[in-house]
């Protein structure tokens, strides 16, 4: 039977749209449950702030009158503003291993996103850049880092099926806290020294008692440094305040950084607890009635971080300063008993930072892609 594509009117095919997430994920070795009121939130219109300057449309996909597929269609202004173009995204994909499912999802998305004037389709983007994105096509066999997508392996096929073509590839690093330790070059500590020396730069931990105010330094931060990166859309203020209250929940501060120049900030580097290693114990995603206290008891036995995000003002990017985070990043986390993280996502062409990365003992061991699709 054909392949029937219905757009989500009403809140009962929502929750259909929230739950095929684990309905289709369910078997799935190394997938992690996210807590299903965090994506209820995640894609609330009314709630999130995201959608202040964004609309979504959600797809269901049908065969036989069973679901078998979703798909998001996304339109932010705020990053066809900043970049100066008409894209529009595709996320939150999920399908049975049917191509003919497939395209029909692609294209509503296609569609719909064409009727907004957009000309090009880039996904996955759940729903941008600062949230989940990308789709996994190598290191299915281990499972994902905090806010890190894992999806079917069959995917990427489905995917390039409709047409899809790759736009970017995304690394995900790991390494163990001993082996970075050892691999350290003498002389990458002795020129951070110097680097903080010279340039009369000081590093120093964030404070969460303080949260709001330090997340303004690094949005401040964030968006200048991160402003000629493929894909950057920056923050407003509304985003960055909810930001303040996820990371005062799940933070450790002495795992956070930020560089002062002047009393002014010119650089942070943030690397969260890996709570998928709590998360895994939670595989229906419900915090209620037993999933509430395994979060709570479990995030001081996290063993792992994730470094989610550095930042360095393009005035002083080529200076070396991601080298003295990392350091101070490797030694903090063999201070307070962290076994080793994961360092994601790089962009495959951000060479300078992936060869830092490398020289500290890494491996790329997970790789994610983004794809382009066009519309005219």
């Amino acid at each position: 039977m054909a392949i029937e594509i219905i757009p989500v009117r009403n809140s009962k095919q929502l929750k259909h749209f929230l739950k095929f997430e684990w309905q289709i994920n369910k078997d799935v070795k190394n997938w992690i449950s996210p807590l299903y009121m965090e994506r209820k939130k995640l894609l609330d219109t009314k709630r999130n702030p995201f959608f202040e300057h964004a609309e979504i449309e959600f797809f269901l996909a049908y065969k036989d009158e069973k679901l078998c597929g979703r798909i998001a269609a996304i339109t932010n202004q705020n990053y066809n503003d900043f970049q100066g173009n008409k894209a529009g995204m595709w996320g939150f994909f999920e399908c049975i291993n049917d191509q003919e499912a497939a395209n029909a999802l692609f294209k509503a998305a296609a569609d719909w996103l064409k009727s907004k004037g957009k000309d090009e389709m880039i996904g996955p983007m759940n729903p941008s850049t600062n949230d989940e994105c990308g789709m996994l096509i190598d290191g299915f066999d281990t499972p994902p880092f905090l806010m890190m997508t894992h999806t079917l392996p069959y995917y990427p096929k489905l995917t390039e099926g409709f047409g899809n073509k790759k736009a970017k590839d995304l690394y995900a690093w790991l390494l163990t806290t001993e082996t970075a330790i050892k691999s350290i070059p003498e002389k990458m500590v002795r020129v951070s020294e110097k680097i903080l020396d010279k340039y009369n730069i000081q590093i120093r931990n964030i404070r969460i008692k303080d949260i709001k105010n330090e997340i303004k330094l690094i949005k401040e931060v964030y968006n200048d440094a991160w402003s000629r990166n493929w894909g950057f859309v920056p923050f407003t203020d509304v985003e960055i305040d909810i930001l303040a209250a996820d990371l005062k929940t799940i933070a450790d501060e002495r795992m956070i950084f930020i560089a002062e120049k002047a009393g002014k900030p010119v650089g942070f580097c943030v690397s969260l607890p890996n709570l998928n290693e709590i998360m895994v114990k939670i595989p229906n995603g419900r915090l209620l009635p037993t999933g509430i206290f395994k979060l709570l008891f479990g995030l001081k036995k996290i063993k792992q971080v994730r470094v989610i995000i550095l930042g360095v003002i393009k005035e002083i990017q080529s200076l070396g300063l991601s080298s003295v985070f990392f350091i101070n990043t490797i030694l903090n986390a063999k201070k307070y008993g962290y076994t080793g993280g994961e360092l994601s996502w790089i962009l495959e062409d951000n060479h300078a930072m992936n060869k830092v990365i490398e020289i500290v003992g890494s491996n790329i061991y997970k790789t994610y892609r983004i794809y382009t699709y066009p519309l005219n």
